[in-house]
């Protein structure tokens, strides 16, 4: 399969073939992804969390994001690798987007996402028109939970549906090629999938969408208390500690290393090399 770009994302749709996204954040997880042959890759400003243990994605900034763009990328991976724009990397101007968007291009991303709605449809646009792909995110915006209330599933009120929708309108309209929905009602992503031209990828937004994206933590166990719509497909947190506990017993109770797991001086050369101990001490 050769490298995934946004427009098959736009021929999956058409095609009705489900699209599959992980956020992942570096070299091997990218290796990982890209060998269960995943659509893309988000490297997501949710690394703010689950990779250096913040409070939110608001503390990350745009040099956090680009060290794990690289780190994605040098793997080579064929997905598309999506490189998440950090809170107040581009709400300035549509100046200060293009600008920082760039950057992630430049280092190897082959697209940006952005979150917002109507609010952020001018700097979509003037990033389209740069020749950045831009992937929206509604429904849920972690970078706005302070003005939302929280984390809070959207979409439960007719009046913030309609926003959502008119919201996933004005972003297609302005050129992104998909949108996230995030913690939204499965009866809104479903309006907004059947509504639009381009693919919606869901996060806790229900079946309908056009695909799906789930934290790589999330998915494989190795956080161990995922968001209620994740689905674990297995414990790598129990089996990671399991090791690092044998690996802890094997050396305290001299087990580890063993002859296999480490090398030894030839016979001439270990008798050269105590003879010059010898002679030194001497």
């Amino acid at each position: 399969m050769g490298k995934v770009l946004p427009l098959d994302f736009l021929k999956n749709k058409a095609k009705g073939r489900k699209i599959v996204m992980v956020t992942a954040y570096t070299f091997y997880q990218a290796r990982i992804a890209d060998e269960a042959n995943v659509d893309g890759i988000l490297v997501g400003d949710s690394l703010g969390m689950v990779i250096m243990g913040y409070p939110s994605t608001l503390q990350v900034t745009m040099d956090e994001v680009k060290h794990h763009v690289r780190s994605v990328i040098n793997a080579s991976p064929t997905a598309l690798v999506v490189a998440d724009m950090p809170f107040l990397s581009y709400e300035v101007s549509k100046l200060q987007a293009v600008k920082n968007a760039g950057e992630f291009l430049r280092i190897g991303a082959d697209a940006v996402k952005i979150e917002g709605g109507l609010e952020v449809v001018d700097k979509v646009e003037a990033m389209v028109k740069a020749g950045i792909p831009v992937m929206g995110h509604i429904g849920l915006n972690p970078q706005r939970y302070l003005v939302i209330g929280g984390y809070k599933v959207r979409g439960k009120k007719a009046l913030d549906a309609v926003q959502i929708l008119e919201s996933a309108k004005a972003l297609q309209e302005a050129g992104a090629f998909s949108i996230v929905i995030e913690n939204t009602t499965a009866e809104v992503s479903a309006s907004v999938s059947r509504a639009l031209k381009i693919p919606t990828i869901c996060i806790g937004a229900g079946p309908e969408c056009d695909g799906q994206i789930l934290v790589f933590h999330d998915v494989t166990g190795l956080n161990p208390n995922p968001p209620y719509f994740a689905r674990k497909y297995a414990n790598a947190y129990e089996v990671l500690v399991n090791s690092l506990s044998k690996f802890v017993n094997d050396v305290r109770g001299g087990l580890f290393p063993t002859v296999s797991e480490y090398k030894t001086m030839k016979e001439d050369e270990l008798k050269a090399f105590k003879e010059l101990i010898r002679k030194r001490k001497g």
